[in-house]
C-alpha cells in the first residue's frame, strides 16, 4: 500500500490536443503513463493534480477517464485543473463517474480524503498569471476559502496538501495560500501546472515549516511520485 501524486496528464485520447507535438518529455507520454503506472495495485492511492483531460464536457473527456481507471486498480482523488474544462458539480461528477462504472474516482475539493491517519487536502489554488488576465477577487477568495474548508475538515491529523498551481514560484509568492499551510501545520504540499522552462523557477524544498515538490507530468517524466507507504508511515 502507498501513496502517490502526479499532475497535468493532459490526455486527448478522445480528442485532438495530443502533447506528443510538444516534443522533448512529452513525446510518447500516454504509453509513459501506461508503463509507469503498472507495477500498482489495488491498494496504492494517487492523487493526480489537475489538468487531467482536454475534454470539453465529462462525455468528451470519458475515454480519458476510462484510460486513467485502467492504468491500476486503486483509489483515485482529482484536484481541479486550470484546463479541467469538463469539470462541472460534484454532484454530476460523481453520478456520471459511477453511471460508467469508474468507481474508485473521488474529488479532492471543498473535503478532505483519508489515507490512513493521513489528511488528503487540496483546491486548485491561484497563480500570478491569473491575475494578469484580470481575474477577480471573488474567485480568489473562493480558492482560499476552498482550501481553508479542506484543511478544517483534516482536524488535528497529520496534513498534506495538493493544489494544481503553485503557490511559490521565483519571484511570486500567493501569500494566503502559504499563510494557511503554515497556520494548520501542513506537512508538505504537491503541485503541478508548471511545463517545459517553466520547470526551472519552481521553488522546491522546504519554506518555513513546509515542504514543497512539483510534480507536473513531464516534470517527473509522467512517473507517479511515491509519498509514503503503509497507512500514513
Amino acid at each position: 500500500m502507498a501513496l502517490y501524486a502526479i499532475g497535468d496528464t493532459h490526455l486527448s485520447l478522445g480528442g485532438s490536443k495530443p502533447m506528443d507535438t510538444f516534443g522533448g518529455a512529452w513525446e510518447g507520454y500516454v504509453e509513459k503513463l501506461r508503463a509507469a503506472f503498472a507495477p500498482l495495485t489495488q491498494e496504492d492511492v494517487v492523487v493526480f493534480c489537475g489538468d487531467l483531460s482536454w475534454g470539453m464536457s465529462l462525455e468528451e473527456a470519458l475515454p480519458d477517464f476510462r484510460f486513467l481507471d485502467a492504468l491500476f486498480p486503486g483509489k483515485k482523488y482529482f484536484v481541479k485543473g486550470n484546463h479541467d474544462y469538463w469539470w462541472t458539480t460534484a454532484n454530476k461528477m460523481l453520478n456520471f463517474w459511477n453511471s460508467h462504472g469508474l468507481t474508485n474516482f473521488a474529488l479532492l475539493h471543498n473535503n478532505c480524503q483519508l489515507y490512513g491517519d493521513v489528511a488528503l487536502c487540496g483546491t486548485r489554488g491561484w497563480f500570478f498569471e491569473e491575475e494578469a488576465d484580470g481575474h477577480n477577487e471573488k474567485v480568489f477568495k473562493r480558492e482560499v476559502l476552498r482550501l481553508e474548508t479542506s484543511l478544517k475538515a483534516a482536524g488535528e491529523r497529520e496534513k498534506l496538501c495538493f493544489l494544481h498551481y503553485p503557490p511559490l514560484y521565483q519571484g511570486y509568492i500567493c501569500q494566503e495560500i502559504v499563510d494557511l499551510l503554515e497556520y494548520y501545520q501542513v506537512t508538505a504540499c504537491y503541485y503541478g501546472h508548471l511545463h517545459g522552462g517553466s520547470h526551472r523557477l519552481a521553488q522546491e524544498g522546504r519554506r518555513g515549516s513546509v515542504e514543497y515538490h512539483l510534480i507536473a507530468g513531464d516534470y517527473v517524466n509522467f512517473i507517479p511520485q511515491k509519498i509514503m507507504t503503509g497507512a500514513g508511515e
